[in-house]
C-alpha cells in the first residue's frame, strides 16, 4: 500500500488533504501533531489527548535520549508502548536541541531576519555548548554538562531505538543570522549526513526487521535563500540507498522568516515529489496554519499550544488572551461556548482565573486542553474546508475574526 496518499487539491495545485498510513493508524492531512517532548504532553494524559482528536504525537530524540535513555525505550517496546499512546508517533533527529540548547536559546528561535549577520551566534551570557563539524556534533548535556556526540549515525540508533512510525535524518540547523556563506555550507553537510542517514538506516532496518518499519523524512534547509531552499530539496530527493529507496517524507525545517512564510514553503513544495508528505517543523499560530496548508504543508508541530498554557494564555476564535487578567476574576461563562472539550464544558473563566492566582497545577491542564482542542480543530476545519472547496472563504472569515482586535 503507498505510505501517502493525495485527496483532494486546492486550485493553486500546491495545498491539498490526504492520509499518511503509519503501522499504528492513519493520519489525515493536512493534520497537527502534539509535541510530547519528553514521551509526554506537558500537564495531559495521553488518553486526554486521544480524546481531543490529536491524531499523532512527537517527541524528542535529544531529550529522550538523554533522559531515561533511547535503550529504556526500546526496552519498554517502543515511544508509544512507554507512554501508553497506542496512535502514530514522530520523533525528530535531535538538530534543533542541539542548536538551540548549544547556544542558549532555549525553546525558541526568532522568525525575523533583521539584525547583524554572524556565525557565532550565542545568546546573551551563555556558554557555547555545541559545535559543529563535518562529522557531527559535539555538545555538553543541559542538564548535567556531560559530554556527547551526535552523528547521523547516532541519531538513526537513537530513533530507531525509540521506534516512533516517523522520524527524520539529522540535519545541521542554522538561524536567520548565519551568513549566506554558512548557509551554503550547511546545505551541503546537511546533504552528506543525508547521505549517511539513509545507509544507516537500511541497516538499522534490516537488522530490527522484527519491528515495524519506520518512515524517514529527509529536512530541507537554506534559510530565507531560495536558491539554497530548491537545491536542498533537490539534493535530497536525489539521494537513495542500496534498496533503491530514497526518503519516504520530507521535513521543511530551519528558522523561517514569518512574513515570507509561504514563499518559502512554496519554494520547497514546488520542488518535492508530489506523492510523498511534507511536515514542516515548528509552527501553530492560526495565519501560519493557514498559509503553510495554502502552500503545500500536510503535517506540522509546535509546542506552542501547551507551553503558553501554562503561562495562562487562551486560544479563543476571537484572538488569544491571557485568563489571569482581572476581568476574568468573576467571570462565569466558559472559555469558549462553542468549545467542545472538557474544559469548557466543565469548568468557568473565573475558576481558571483563581487557579492560576493560587498557582495550582490543574490552571495548566485544564488551559493545556482547551489549546489543544482549539488548534485540533482549527486545523480539522481547514481540512474540511479544502475537501468541501470553501478554503478561501474559511480562512478570510478566521483570520478576520481571530485577528480583528489587532
Amino acid at each position: 500500500d503507498p505510505f501517502f496518499t493525495v485527496r483532494t487539491r486546492l486550485d493553486n495545485g500546491l495545498g491539498r488533504t490526504g492520509t499518511i498510513h503509519t503501522p499504528h493508524g492513519d493520519i489525515h492531512t493536512p493534520a497537527f501533531v502534539g509535541v510530547g517532548t519528553k514521551a509526554t504532553v506537558k500537564a495531559v494524559l495521553p488518553e486526554a489527548m486521544k480524546e481531543l482528536g490529536v491524531q499523532a504525537l512527537l517527541a524528542n530524540a535529544y531529550h529522550l535520549y538523554l533522559q531515561p535513555g533511547s535503550d529504556i525505550v526500546d526496552e519498554a517496546g517502543g515511544l508509544g508502548r512507554f507512554m501508553n499512546w497506542d496512535g502514530p508517533t514522530f520523533t525528530d533527529s535531535g538538530g534543533f536541541q542541539v542548536m538551540s540548547l548549544g547556544v542558549g536559546f532555549k525553546k525558541v528561535l526568532a522568525m525575523d531576519a533583521v539584525g547583524v549577520q554572524s556565525d557565532d551566534v550565542i545568546a546573551e551570557g551563555k556558554e557555547r555548548l555545541a559545535h559543529v563539524d563535518d562529522d557531527g556534533v559535539t555538545f555538553k548535556s543541559h542538564l548535567d554538562g556531560s559530554r556527547h556526540r551526535f552523528t547521523p549515525e547516532v541519531s538513526m540508533r537513537i530513533q530507531h531505538q525509540l521506534g516512533a512510525d516517523i522520524i527524520f535524518a539529522f540535519d545541521e540547523l542554522t538561524t536567520l543570522m548565519n551568513t549566506r556563506g554558512y548557509q551554503e555550507r550547511s546545505v551541503e553537510r546537511t546533504q552528506a549526513w543525508a547521505v549517511r542517514c539513509i545507509a544507516e538506516h537500511e541497516k538499522l532496518t534490516a537488522q530490527r526487521a522484527h519491528r515495524p518499519y519506520q518512515a524517514l523524512f529527509g529536512v530541507v534547509q537554506g534559510a530565507q535563500y531560495e536558491d539554497l531552499r530548491r537545491q536542498a530539496c533537490r539534493g535530497l530527493e536525489s539521494i537513495v540507498g542500496e534498496s533503491g529507496r530514497g526518503f519516504d517524507g520530507y521535513g521543511i525545517g530551519g528558522a523561517l522568516e514569518k512574513q515570507n512564510l509561504g514563499t518559502i514553503v512554496r519554494w520547497c513544495t514546488e520542488e518535492l515529489p508530489e506523492h510523498k508528505p511534507r511536515h514542516l517543523l515548528g509552527i501553530s499560530e492560526p495565519d501560519d496554519m493557514f498559509v503553510a496548508i495554502e502552500h503545500g504543508v500536510d503535517t506540522f508541530d509546535c509546542v506552542n499550544p501547551s507551553r503558553v498554557a501554562r503561562n495562562a494564555a487562551i486560544y479563543h476564535p476571537d484572538g488569544r488572551f491571557n485568563i489571569n487578567t482581572s476581568r476574568f476574576r468573576r467571570d462565569f461563562t466558559p472559555i469558549d461556548e462553542d468549545c467542545d472539550c472538557y474544559t469548557c464544558r466543565h469548568y468557568t473563566r473565573a475558576y481558571i482565573h483563581h487557579l492560576f492566582k493560587a498557582k495550582e497545577m490543574l490552571a495548566a491542564t485544564l488551559c493545556t486542553i482547551h489549546n489543544e482542542r482549539f488548534t485540533v480543530r482549527l486545523v480539522d476545519d481547514i481540512r474540511a474546508a479544502v475537501d468541501g472547496g470553501y478554503f478561501e472563504e474559511h480562512k478570510a472569515e478566521t483570520l478576520g475574526r481571530f485577528y480583528a482586535r489587532r
